[in-house]
């Protein structure tokens, strides 16, 4: 599933080939959206927004098109009507005089009024996301000692995005070896000193995976690795997809252990239990 860092990635793109330029034609692929094909057309985008993992396209006619990815979905920048070769079904089409934004696979899209934003079940949900630049250390440490979250196991709580928006499963694992905690605590269990790195980390390794299209590792050793000739999946993360290969920092073999029905990596030397 594309984690907040992909999701706002597509976004920029989409503004740069959108915003302020009058829509031609609109395609949707559910029946009960194509209504408003027609009501888009003359009008251009004003803004892409992202909420965690949810993303708003905001039109000029008022309406806003919110789209999930979802495990699946996959958006596509192109020159107007030029469509990838793929076996994903179309399910959103916006084009321009110039460019197409495509959606494939996502299922879940819908046409919304601005009245419907604040009560929509998805975005309101989200409280902080952790890519708003506007959000603080501070307010993700609130998070962290808020008792609607401080007594559940860390790999759990950072898939919740009613607990901070944005993550997923491959930031998880990351954010928890930056931190260098054990991932079977919570937060109840950690020392201030740990809940400030499990902070630090939140904010550090997400913005680095928008920064560098989804790169978490060290990118003094990310780059050693390319230049060696490695390939991008190979340096790409600390821990993530890396079973049985030696940690980056101390050598010790890559676990992984499922929780919460995910995969979950981690080095037991590096995050080893505290005393």
């Amino acid at each position: 599933m594309p984690e907040g860092p992909e999701i706002r990635l597509a976004a920029d793109q989409i503004a740069n080939a959108l915003i302020d330029r009058r829509v031609t034609e609109m395609f949707f692929a559910f029946e009960h959206l194509k209504p408003y094909e027609a009501e888009f057309i003359g009008h251009s985008v004003s803004a892409v927004r992202t909420r965690g993992k949810g993303m708003v396209i905001c039109f000029t006619n008022q309406l806003y098109i919110y789209s999930h990815n979802q495990l699946y979905g996959r958006w596509y920048v192109r020159k107007r009507n030029s469509y990838p070769t793929t076996k994903r079904q179309l399910r959103l089409a916006i084009h321009n005089a110039k460019k197409s934004a495509l959606l494939y696979s996502a299922s879940d899209i819908e046409v919304l009024q601005e009245s419907e934003l604040a009560t929509h079940p998805f975005l309101r949900r989200i409280e902080l996301d952790v890519l708003d630049e506007t959000v603080t250390p501070e307010q993700i440490v609130e998070r962290f000692l808020d008792k609607r979250f401080y007594r559940r196991q860390l790999p759990i709580l950072l898939l919740d995005q009613h607990f901070l928006g944005g993550l997923g499963n491959y930031l998880r694992s990351e954010i928890l070896f930056v931190a260098r905690v054990y991932p079977a605590m919570r937060p109840i269990d950690c020392s201030d000193k740990e809940i400030n790195a499990l902070v630090n980390a939140v904010l550090s390794v997400t913005q680095q995976s928008y920064n560098t299209k989804g790169i978490t590792n060290d990118l003094e050793i990310a780059m050693k690795l390319k230049s060696q000739g490695h390939t991008r999946s190979y340096y790409r993360h600390y821990v993530f997809n890396r079973e049985n290969r030696p940690c980056w920092i101390c050598g010790t073999p890559i676990e992984k252990e499922i929780l919460a029905g995910r995969r979950l990596y981690y080095c037991p030397h590096c995050q080893a239990r505290s005393a």
